[in-house]
């Protein structure tokens, strides 16, 4: 007689349970209960078919009830949700949309009811401006609501992965974003200093984070809804989606007799089996073993989920297969960074009280001199025996491979000794000779020999000067660029003649930019008779550690990108591939006049005609690089913007000439030039009269606003953009407008501006605004400074139209070419 086997719940564990069942058991009767519409659907999926990655809906659904069905013979039930399990009878209690309330036998019966969103009994949590995302009736809901509804903005609860993936695809989509997460950081399965990069590239694309704080009530305001926060923080937006975290799905379970939790998770043994007789439980509901600690846990991921459901069909079938545990292994994209962890991380460790070492590598992802090397960042995580606990990784490409290689080795109990072993496929397109793998190997191995001895970014804080001294081991340039308060230059290349500088009698703590040349010096310091510690990845990972998440003003939200864009981003693509770069700069998350000192720096260390690359965040690089090769006598071969925000310019040092050809004739000084400093009425009467009167005699106008002057060119009215606290001050104490500005002199509150308009329009002297509209009419240029928009929490939008942003370089270029320069 063959067997009867239950499942409770399809999606990962249970489709997988009966498609395996069925391939084991041909004669076996096998009903599917699912309480939705949809059996098995790419859960993790969702929020990029919210984003508009995904275009067609249909190919989220992994399989249909009718394909199932007509594939494997299996009996299928949607809309039908198991309401009760009584293990004594051995009967499931079935609430069905088509036939009602019924009971069902068993044999066999697999549990795989999944996890819900957590929905706190807050004030207002009942409104239907209020989204969670489990399936994909409420991936519809979200999708009407941004599509249909337009709605503009949306406020996100919680920074787990659901949270982090749902911002991004909102701000994908146009929509202006702030994320709200209670705790001090994003993405639990990180370290703070890793989620920390993360955390960054939301704030570099427009996401406004908000740490430390959480919802406390809703209420609706019309067509919108206002979010009150603990800190006493309202926020108005057009919808709230709801992430701030899963519990099982099992209060029906809870009259069974069947062992759970105190949070409600079921108890399985090593073969899935309950306290039950015949009853299997698998997927998000179910307490696993944390495959590295040993201890008991849960581990809501699909990869786990589908395992699980495959080993419960194989022991219903006698084959007596055991699942060994679960170690965490995720993964996720944002924006233009993908992070990735495997195993525990420090603050499970330190929690668990095992001892570990850290170490930090930050090599690219593939050979540097191969065009599209990328920074990587990798944290290993090891014990005292070099066995692997934990890893996380950070960067723009090859972090998958990376953490897939750890994940395998910690899976086989392997140890950093197995890393550096490890033979992974290399070539310049792909890999190094030497494998950011085997790097993190290397320096884990260095580490328990005692080769070296490392210190951490936190260690900083405690340090005591009278028994340490800082050393900073980079060049004299790095180190004016930025260093660790406190610290001493003293390059590794100098360091055997500057040995006397050091004081014997106290410990060395030394570091470069990534930790290499840090232990270079190290090693020699040893073997001189110091005692000396290196900064583990170096003053990267130090301001990585330090970097401040949610406090400051997030970017303004790009344009959306026009066909031409699309075109000259794919032109910039293709070049990127003809292009050879000599070397390679990375200033990203510098500010205005950041990106140029550093490229003034390393352009001084090439040869003419030797190409650099050079990437950068700051917005007004795309114009200060193109500005500042003009003006330095270089040739900026090619500029563009790349998929993830970044500017990159190729630029060759010195403009080649043939022999034959002319030298370049010295620009025209026609043009005229002027920084705008002040924000008074008069001030900017006088500027845009001076630009008219030049502009109409036939020179080239630009108009530099920085700081006081940016408030000639903003709107009049409100924007409705995301800003900081400090931002919305300055925001509510500037004029906002040339129609709000005071005179500098005799203002008599406001009536001295409104004499002097009275007295402008008696003479039939344009006004102010008609100033303005008249400049830009004759081909005035606007520019307002990126950095003072930054310090004044200034954003684009509340700009004027037809204003270019740009830095301290395209004003140079500028002034460069002008034969009238002004500061007003």
């Amino acid at each position: 007689m063959s067997k009867k086997v239950l499942i409770v719940g399809g999606v990962a564990g249970g489709a997988s349970a009966a498609a395996r069942l069925r391939r084991l058991d041909e004669e076996a009767h096998i009903v599917m209960f699912e309480r939705d519409e949809h059996i098995s659907f790419a859960n993790c999926g969702l929020p990029y078919y919210i984003g508009d990655s995904i275009k067609d809906r249909s190919k989220l659904l992994v399989q249909t009830p009718e394909a199932m069905h007509k594939r494997f013979n299996l009996d299928i039930r949607t809309n039908s949700e198991v309401i009760r399990v009584d293990p004594v009878s051995k009967t499931v209690r079935v609430n069905s949309k088509e036939r009602g309330v019924y009971e069902e036998s068993y044999d066999n019966l697999i549990l795989s009811p999944g996890a819900r969103p957590i929905r706190p009994a807050l004030p207002g949590i009942e409104s239907t401006k209020i989204f969670t995302l489990r399936n994909l009736a409420d991936t519809d809901r979200i999708k009407n609501q941004v599509t249909d509804l337009r709605a503009k903005s949306t406020v996100v609860i919680g920074g787990g992965f659901i949270g982090v993936e749902m911002a991004e695809n909102l701000k994908e989509i146009g929509l202006v974003v702030t994320l709200v997460q209670s705790g001090g950081q994003l993405l639990a399965p990180f370290d703070p200093e890793m989620s920390n990069v993360l955390a960054k590239e939301l704030e570099d694309h427009g996401v406004n984070l908000l740490f430390s704080d959480s919802a406390q009530a809703f209420k609706e305001t019309g067509d919108q809804i206002q979010v009150e926060l603990a800190s006493g923080t309202v926020l108005t937006t057009d919808m709230v989606l709801l992430a701030i975290g899963v519990t099982p799905d099992t209060d029906f379970l809870k009259d069974s007799g069947l062992a759970l939790t105190s949070k409600g998770h079921i108890v399985v043994n090593e073969r899935l089996e309950t306290n039950l007789d015949g009853v299997y439980a698998v997927g998000d509901a179910i307490e696993v073993t944390d495959f590295v600690s040993g201890r008991k846990t849960a581990i809501p991921l699909a990869g786990p989920a589908n395992k699980q459901g495959r080993i419960a069909a194989d022991n219903i079938c006698g084959l007596g297969t055991t699942y060994k545990g679960s170690q965490g292994t995720s993964i996720i994209k944002v924006f233009g960074l993908t992070g990735a962890a495997t195993g525990n991380n420090e603050k499970t460790l330190k929690q668990l009280g095992i001892p570990y070492h850290v170490t930090y590598v930050h090599p690219s992802s593939h050979a540097s001199y191969y065009p599209g090397a990328v920074p990587l960042t990798i944290k290993l995580i090891f014990d005292h025996a070099g066995v692997i606990l934990g890893a996380q990784a950070v960067g723009p490409d090859g972090v998958d491979k990376r953490m897939d290689d750890i994940a395998t080795v910690i899976r086989l109990r392997g140890t950093v000794n197995d890393l550096t072993e490890l033979e992974l496929t290399y070539a310049p397109p792909y890999s190094s000779a030497k494998d950011p793998v085997n790097m993190a190997g290397y320096t884990a191995e260095n580490i328990l020999a005692g080769r070296t001895k490392v210190y951490m970014p936190e260690d900083l804080k405690a340090i005591d000067p009278e028994k340490v001294t800082l050393v900073d081991v980079r060049s004299e340039i790095e180190h004016k660029n930025g260093h660790i308060p406190g610290s001493i230059l003293i390059p590794v290349d100098e360091l055997r003649d500057r040995l006397h500088e050091l004081d014997p009698g106290k410990e060395i703590w030394v570091y470069c930019q990534v930790g290499l040349r840090g232990y270079t010096a190290s090693r020699i310091l040893q073997q001189k008779g110091f005692r000396v510690r290196n900064l583990a990845g170096g003053y990267k990972t130090y301001k990585i550690a330090t970097y401040q998440p949610g406090a400051r003003k997030s970017p303004a939200q790009a344009s959306p990108v026009t066909a031409h864009q699309q075109q000259t981003a794919a032109a910039a693509e293709q070049q990127e591939r003809i292009i050879h770069a000599d070397a390679v700069l990375d200033a990203c998350g510098l500010s205005c006049p950041g990106p140029l000192i550093e490229v003034k720096q390393k352009m001084e260390r090439l040869e003419d005609g030797q190409v650099l690359r050079a990437t950068a965040s700051d917005p007004g690089f795309y114009e200060d690089i193109q500005a500042w090769a003009r003006m330095s006598g270089n040739e900026a071969i090619q500029v563009g913007k790349a998929e993830n925000g970044m500017i990159e310019a190729y630029v060759r040092k010195g403009v080649p000439q043939s022999p034959s050809a002319p030298l370049p004739a010295s620009p025209p000084s026609d043009g005229s030039s002027m920084v705008v400093f002040s924000g008074d009425l008069d001030k900017a009467i006088a500027s845009f009269i001076i630009a008219n009167g030049a502009a109409a005699s036939g020179k080239k106008v630009s108009m530099f606003f920085t700081f006081w002057g940016l408030n000639v060119i903003r709107k009049p009215e409100k924007v409705p953009v995301a800003k900081t606290f400090i931002g919305r001050m300055f925001g509510m104490m500037m004029p906002r407008g040339s129609k709000k500005l005071t005179l500098s002199k005799m203002n008599m509150l406001g009536m001295g501006a409104k004499m002097i308009r009275g007295v402008m329009k008696g003479k039939n002297i344009s006004s102010l605004e008609e100033l303005i509209a008249s400049a830009i009419d004759q081909g005035v240029e606007v520019v307002a400074c990126q950095m003072s928009m930054d310090v004044m929490g200034i954003q684009k939008e509340e700009l004027i139209d037809g204003v270019k942003i740009g830095g301290v370089g395209y004003y140079l270029g500028k002034a460069d070419q002008s034969g009238i320069n002004l500061f007003i």
